[in-house]
């Protein structure tokens, strides 16, 4: 039976982030993932020849000692890791349709406030009044500052208000509480229930800088790879956690794998979906209101994505008329509470994305389209699994794929002869491919007065982290696996990392 330091369940951005903080502080550290292949949503797949991210499409975060410009500096991967920002004026553009209304978000906190009080001059007093609410927020969050040492995460009276809440006090205007609520989508909570504080602390950063990633997110996997090979961390595919034996003072004697292999350690974090972390442990040793807690957590929304290529032309040619980085978000309504609610019939809240992907020496046109959809809508369909689905799946699925296509190219019209759909993926094709409950996108919701599953667990030695933890998102994720990081290090061998990485 091998012993190591610590073993982390799950290769998410959150189990790889956490890997890797330990094995740079020389612990023996063991990688498990269910999936034949590690990455988990940051994986990308490839379609004739041509690559497309599963999960992973943008994130803020990367401008200059933000919060993932430290972290990837602290891992000694952000030279592995190269932004494409998206900077153009037009580039990062949301739409109410029943409004006929567009907004650009301009890169830089500034300007970002600059060209909102534009498109409303009469509200700038509620709009500084907001945008300082964000910014105090996430200066007072000491989790977001990796300089700063928290004795713990300290909520904030923000934390206890929600979004809604915060925006009625502030105006009345429809169409600004949507504006200001559409980052909603980038955690899939409604204004009404997600905390104005985790509102904050997701949308700061998209408010600073948004980048896509040269790589997609197959570069964070290769570059996990990359260090975790210097450090001597052990990844095994394809393995989970069969069973829990010799429990003796709440402790863990060892785990037996899947494969029939038996491991031990001092820690064990898993950074797997709260539930899965239930499945898990032995049940005789976890209470009934901590089981009660988790399962009485909501999903986030799922999503229902959509993946194409424009075809046409010589790749040098794309470049030149302007098939640059880009985000479009499309919001029938600017009702954001209904947009992100199972009953909402008609169309849904739209994000397309543009990117320009190279493979064996070829750039390719990838617009790929995520449409906010819910578990319930496959609850017919929930027993069956990928290569089974009935034909009714398969009819609802190219219907909605066909309807998706229509609002793509009504968008973006000078591409409806050469826009072709590659491939398409329901909830129900994330959750069996990712191995996740339900499959929705962004873990469980984060809710006003709710308390995840954050850091040490019933068991001793015990931990989780993950996007189910903290936040939802690249951002999210990491920054729970430094929290726990820092916990099992201890304050002063996690200081002086820091320090060795970012300076005083």
């Amino acid at each position: 039976m091998k012993r190591y330091d610590d073993i982390v369940v799950g290769s998410g951005i959150s189990g790889m982030t956490l890997a890797l903080l330990l094995g740079m502080t020389g612990h023996s550290v063991l990688l498990l993932e269910k999936s034949s292949r590690i990455g988990g949503s940051m994986s990308r797949f490839y379609r004739d020849g041509i690559p497309f991210d599963t999960g992973f499409h943008f994130t803020g975060g990367f401008h200059r000692n933000g919060v993932l410009w430290d972290m990837l500096r602290v891992l000694e991967i952000h030279e592995l890791i190269r932004p494409i920002y998206v900077t153009e004026a037009a580039s990062n553009r949301f739409v109410v349709e029943e409004d006929g209304a567009s907004f650009d978000l301009l890169t830089g906190y500034q300007a970002a406030i600059a060209r909102m009080k534009e498109y409303f001059p009469e509200e700038a007093a509620a709009l500084d009044q907001y945008f300082e609410m964000v910014r105090s927020v996430c200066l007072r969050t000491v989790s977001m500052d990796l300089r700063r040492s928290p004795s713990s995460l300290g909520f904030l009276d923000e934390d206890y208000v929600s979004l809604d809440q915060v925006l009625d006090r502030l105006t009345e205007n429809r169409l600004l509480k949507g504006v200001l609520g559409a980052f909603s989508m980038c955690y899939g909570v409604k204004p009404a229930e997600i905390s104005f504080a985790n509102h904050s602390r997701v949308s700061y950063g998209l408010y600073q800088s948004v980048a896509q990633v040269e790589g997609g997110g197959e570069a964070f996997i290769r570059a996990f790879r990359k260090r975790s090979a210097d450090l001597g961390i052990e990844i095994m595919p394809a393995t989970q956690i069969g069973e829990c034996l010799d429990v003796r003072d709440r402790r863990v004697g060892r785990f037996v794998l899947n494969s029939g292999q038996e491991v031990s350690c001092d820690r064990c974090i898993f950074t797997v979906h709260p539930r899965e972390i239930v499945k898990i442990l032995p049940r005789n040793h976890l209470s009934k209101a901590f089981v009660a807690r988790v399962n009485g957590f909501e999903s986030s929304v799922g999503i229902f994505s959509v993946y194409g290529v424009v075809e046409g032309g010589e790749p040098r040619e794309s470049v030149d008329a302007g098939f640059g980085p880009s985000i479009l978000s499309l919001f029938p309504t600017s009702d954001i509470n209904r947009l992100i609610d199972p009953g909402h019939t008609g169309d849904q809240a739209l994000v397309i994305v543009r990117s320009l992907e190279k493979a064996a020496g070829r750039a390719h046109a990838v617009l790929s389209a995520c449409e906010v959809s819910f578990v319930e809508h496959f609850e017919a369909w929930k027993d069956s699994r990928v290569g089974e689905r009935p034909a009714a799946y398969v009819e609802y699925k190219q219907e909605r794929v066909e309807r998706i296509r229509d609002r793509i190219v009504a968008a973006y019209p000078e591409y409806r002869s050469s826009y072709r759909v590659v491939d398409a993926a329901s909830p129900l094709t994330f959750r069996d491919y990712l191995n996740s409950p339900d499959g929705a996108a962004y873990g469980i919701k984060q809710k006003v007065g709710q308390f995840n599953v954050l850091g040490r667990l019933p068991l001793r030695g015990m931990y989780a982290a993950g996007q189910s933890s903290l936040l939802p998102g690249v951002v999210g994720a990491m920054m729970s696996s430094f929290i726990v990081g820092r916990k099992i290090l201890g304050d002063d061998r996690y200081a002086s990392l820091l320090k060795e990485r970012l300076g005083s």
